[in-house]
């Protein structure tokens, strides 16, 4: 027994030495699967986009795929659905606009998804500024010269949007109601078709993501003449924003990240501060640039805020705004 226990309590010793390590291996290891990124809209589309981009260099930075999938239905209702049904494990996760939580809930009688209740803000990924297109028959070459001639010939002019309840027309009421002018509505099915109107001639007016008419301002077929965002966008610094005659005015998509209400906070940071990275990379900045985004990433508060104030901006539009409820 003399013998025996000094050899006893160094073999214990290294055991506990090699179990610490792989203890604190298994505490570390997430992710030790694929993720899932899931889109409330088909393939395509501004959050779409967004996330692939962030896929692939988030999956490269922790080791793991990211797998994009696209559930639309139901304005959001599938996609919050699919997040629900799924473990909070920090294995699955929303990347969507803020219509969710915004424009929904004011269109729809009811819901079955709530923002607080549901979902932790996770990171903001993009912001998406609409520009404000007209066809030069109307003469009109600057913002200012627009209000003019809203001003001086209330119901003259239209606007085309993608449809009632999109953030095309919200942006446009908001603007008349700020600036006092009346233009009319012309509501159509998507961008595929206000776009192609514009063009045509068929609306004074259009507010727009930059790619679906970049091509038609370097032909001179239209002229930009906003942007909605907050301030003037690094892509087209030329155009001016309409906050700078009507402060505060920010009406810019954004879209981020969120997870399931009871997530770990542990996996809500790490999977944030990879997020913010790939936004700070220069070839991430690219990339969106030339699909007409911003990069922008940020700490969870950052999006949760960012939500909030959408929320609030749209809040006040859609209280003035007549939109149908199903």
């Amino acid at each position: 027994m003399p013998t025996r226990r000094p050899f006893l309590i160094v073999t214990a010793c290294l055991a506990a030495g090699l179990t610490l390590p792989l203890l604190a291996q298994a505490q570390t290891a997430y992710p030790n699967r694929s993720i899932r990124f899931i889109v409330p809209y088909s393939a395509g589309g501004l959050p779409d986009t967004v996330a692939r981009i962030y896929a692939q260099r988030l999956g490269a930075a922790l080791g793991q795929g990211v797998v994009v999938d696209n559930k639309p239905g139901a304005n959001g209702v599938v996609a919050a659905q699919a997040l629900a049904s799924a473990p909070p494990d920090g294995y699955t996760f929303l990347v969507t606009d803020g219509s969710m939580f915004s424009i929904n809930p004011a269109i729809y009688k009811s819901l079955s998804y709530d923002f607080k209740r549901d979902f932790i803000p996770v990171s903001l990924a993009a912001r998406a500024p609409l520009y404000l297109a007209v066809h030069p028959k109307t003469g009109v070459n600057t913002l200012q010269e627009f209000v003019a001639m809203a001003r001086a010939k209330p119901g003259a002019l239209n606007y085309g949007s993608s449809g009632i309840g999109s953030s095309h027309p919200l942006t446009m009421e908001a603007m008349k109601s700020a600036l006092g002018i009346d233009v009319v509505h012309v509501p159509f099915k998507g961008t595929g078709q206000s776009v192609p109107a514009l063009i045509g001639g068929q609306v004074d007016v259009a507010f727009s993501a930059l790619p679906s008419v970049s091509g038609f301002v370097k032909a001179n077929q239209i002229k930009l003449l906003a942007t909605n965002a907050g301030k003037r966008s690094p892509q087209e610094p030329g155009v001016p924003a309409i906050a700078e005659i009507v402060p505060g005015f920010d009406f810019a998509v954004i879209v981020g990240v969120l997870a399931a209400t009871g997530t770990p906070l542990t996996v809500v940071e790490r999977i944030s501060a990879e997020m913010d990275k790939v936004a700070k990379a220069s070839e991430t900045i690219q990339i969106l640039a030339n699909a007409g985004i911003e990069a922008v990433g940020g700490k969870p508060g950052d999006y949760a805020k960012a939500i909030t104030d959408e929320n609030e901006r749209l809040g006040k539009v859609l209280k003035t705004v007549s939109i149908k409820q199903e």
